[in-house]
């Protein structure tokens, strides 16, 4: 186990997809899986005595679908006193999760490193099964069938910010490592939360060895995981600073002022993300020499992320269309990402930046049928399946395309 590797969250996973018998509750009002050798290695053959593991039950789906539900499984050895036999079976009770479980969706048996273990159910054909299987690094072709790895003796997967999205979807809290720049945070900010804008040219100033014109989408990935940091650490000396003083009011303890200041730090967390990308995304444009503008208004009081080569060529008739390019930016896409085909209307073929690990063949596919197309970090092609790929846009691409569009339209 490693800090700031998928080792320090998990010991060893499993995935099958569920049959038809397995996914229907009417059948059966209780569930067991034999103990293949696939499930021996994640959950251990022991004595075979009766041992029972806390555990979350996750059901994921496509679009922000998701339920959680905890209870306990139990492993043991049906045949425990047998003299030269042994059966092993996993039982798991039906839960709200199992309920919304089908056949064909893929199940997930996760042993975590604190001894509890995770059973996540994820739709058939979803983004979240993609991402599942590329974290644990499962093969995609798994059937009725359990295959397994070994996340502690397999080649190691470092949390980066593709990692951290999609356990983040589990309800697992990554713990930053320790950086050595809070006194500088503190120097410059005197221990309070600045504007995302200043934030982010701190992370660029305090990050060396990045080089956005020969590599942009190397420069991006690794400003974002810098500030994600040191957000983190700043973010946790202000909230013990609160914690300290804890939350009480002349009644008692102030629970509507923790859970308003609970709620205000979710939603820094989520905002900022947001506004960080569109940040960095700006400077890599700007020592490109790229122009744009950035949330102009056009139709319908809509405001695209960034405009090229900017809003007054746009709002003119006569600047032909061919040469104005639009490009939204979101940090995961969800059900999101159709809320950028409305905007820039005169622009036929929208582009979409994202750093969303492997989105499924269903969503991109019904992006194309928009005609939306996906600008992706170079490192993260490796995460959608092959005949994505090639549709894919990495943001050097971008880049290149903007730079003619933009040489083109100055004769004009």
């Amino acid at each position: 186990m490693k800090q700031g590797y998928l080792s320090q969250y998990f010991a060893a996973v499993a995935v099958k997809r569920l049959s038809a018998v397995e996914a229907d509750t009417s059948v059966s009002n209780q569930h067991e899986f034999n103990g293949t050798n696939e499930l021996k290695r994640v959950l251990g053959s022991g004595t075979g005595e009766r041992v029972k593991f806390p555990t979350r039950f996750i059901w994921l789906g496509e679009e922000n679908e998701a339920l959680v539900a905890d209870g306990f499984v139990t492993w043991y050895d049906a045949r425990l006193n047998h003299p030269i036999r042994s059966e092993y079976r996993l039982y798991f009770p039906t839960t709200e999760v199992s309920a919304l479980s089908r056949a064909g969706d893929r199940m997930f048996i996760a042993r975590r490193t604190d001894g509890t273990v995770m059973i996540i159910v994820a739709a058939s054909g979803s983004t979240i099964e993609n991402q599942l299987l590329w974290l644990f690094g499962l093969p995609e072709h798994t059937g009725s069938q359990f295959a397994m790895q070994d996340i502690q003796a397999s080649d190691d997967r470092e949390i980066d910010f593709a990692v951290r999205i999609i356990l983040e979807e589990l309800g697992i809290e990554v713990e930053e490592p320790e950086t050595d720049h809070l006194d500088t945070l503190l120097a410059r900010f005197g221990g309070n939360f600045p504007s995302t804008k200043e934030f982010s040219s701190f992370a660029r100033e305090t990050l060396h060895g990045v080089n956005a014109i020969e590599d942009p989408d190397g420069a991006l990935m690794a400003w974002m995981e810098h500030e994600e940091k040191l957000f983190k650490r700043l973010e946790r000396h202000v909230v013990e600073k609160v914690l300290r003083n804890g939350f009480v009011s002349a009644d008692g303890a102030d629970v509507d002022g923790f859970i308003k200041f609970s709620l205000s730090v979710q939603n820094r967390r989520k905002s900022r993300a947001g506004w960080a990308l569109e940040n960095h995304i700006e400077e890599v444009f700007r020592q490109h020499s790229i122009a744009y503008s950035r949330l102009a208004e056009t139709e319908n009081k809509s405001k695209p992320d960034f405009l090229f080569p900017d809003v007054a060529s746009y709002r003119d008739s006569n600047f032909p269309a061919e040469d104005l390019t639009m490009l939204g930016v979101k940090t995961t896409c969800k059900d999101r990402w159709r809320q950028v085909l409305s905007e820039a209307k005169r622009i036929s073929q929208k582009h979409l930046f994202t750093l969303e690990p492997g989105i499924s063949e269903n969503q991109t596919d019904e992006m194309k049928a928009h005609n939306l197309r996906l600008v992706v970090p170079s490192a993260l092609h490796v995460t959608y399946r092959e005949l994505q790929r090639s549709w894919l846009v990495n943001l050097s691409d971008f880049i290149e395309m903007a730079k003619e569009r933009q040489i083109r339209s100055a004769a004009y």
